[in-house]
């Protein structure tokens, strides 16, 4: 028998795949606007773990990781690195982009990461995306604000059923909205699912919802939604990824996904590991305090050295 600790319901609990002998897996990979740093990896280690060990017990495993190419940061930071002077601004988001998936490639052979099944990236599920906007608009679930098309949080139901947050009290104010992809406060805002084109040196794809079209790029929450319905259906046995992630992201995550395909969740199973802490505190790119594989190579550590180190701690539990 296999138990594990379920984020949903806070308490372990005996684990069966939906179809016997196959486990469906979606993990939240990285975005690739800069090398990945060591706390991101401790999160690809568990991932990879739990991967193996049920592959160990008999099971086929059906894994999925995507890779986020479009959001503020990899546009932000594709603009300092690349001048847009008569360049299509989507190839130089594509070029900038692909040169540091490259890297985390190089990264997650180095701890000794199997790759997963399938690999998606945003960019190339836009039309995934599209489907799903489309059907959130035909139930309803959405408005068109002068930046971007929302999902309108006041007709959602059980939001907050993952972190355990009544938001109640907030969802009464449908006119807080939030246009950034990610935020730290817990403030339950109607989140952005499509966002509209600004500049002209911008990327950006075209998506027809109802019967207007508009030129813009999604916003982060609905990429994942997209990508494990495409690949694994409307629902899965396991999702995973870093605590960071519980809200907003994977919060909205369910609440999009269990909305537009009519379900109550999409995954049975969601499984967190706790942060890396630098002198106990979170390690993060926002708060400089982080180190890269590189950087711990550079000094003369072993990339399984790191793995090892991993290994030795709970993953639901703080590694300072």
């Amino acid at each position: 028998m296999i138990v594990f600790y379920n984020s949903l319901t806070k308490k372990k609990e005996e684990f069966i795949p939906l179809k016997k002998g196959i486990v469906k897996i979606y993990s939240c990979g990285p975005t690739v606007y800069n090398f990945v740093h060591i706390g991101n990896l401790r999160s690809y280690v568990f991932s990879d773990i739990l991967i193996k060990t049920l592959k160990y017990f008999g099971l086929k495993v059906i894994s999925v990781m995507n890779i986020t190419d479009v959001d503020d940061k990899t546009i932000r930071d594709s603009k300092k690195e690349i001048e847009f002077n008569k360049l299509n601004p989507n190839f130089v988001l594509k070029k900038f982009t692909e040169k540091y998936k490259k890297y985390f490639l190089e990264d997650l052979k180095d701890m000794n990461i199997s790759l997963p099944t399938y690999m998606p990236s945003a960019v190339g599920s836009i039309k995934d995306m599209e489907f799903l906007i489309e059907k959130l608009y035909e139930k309803g679930y959405t408005y068109v604000g002068d930046d971007g098309i929302y999902f309108n949080l006041s007709k959602a139901k059980n939001y907050g059923k993952l972190v355990k947050i009544n938001f109640s009290a907030q969802k009464k104010n449908t006119e807080n909205r939030l246009i950034n992809d990610e935020y730290d406060k817990e403030n339950a805002s109607d989140f952005v699912l499509w966002k509209f084109k600004k500049y002209e040196d911008e990327p950006s794809w075209e998506i027809k919802i109802g019967e207007k079209k508009y030129i813009g790029r999604p916003g982060w929450h609905i990429e994942c939604s997209a990508m494990s319905y495409s690949l694994l259906g409307k629902i899965f046995d396991i999702h995973t990824g870093g605590i960071d992630l519980k809200f907003p992201h994977h919060e909205n995550e369910i609440c999009q996904s269990s909305s537009a395909l009519g379900i109550d969740n999409q995954a049975r199973y969601w499984m967190h590991n706790e942060h890396l802490l630098v002198d106990g505190k979170k390690m993060s790119k926002s708060l400089g305090n982080f180190y890269t594989l590189r950087d711990l190579k550079n000094k003369g550590y072993s990339p399984i050295a790191l793995r090892e180190l991993f290994l030795k701690n709970h993953y639901r539990q703080p590694l300072n």
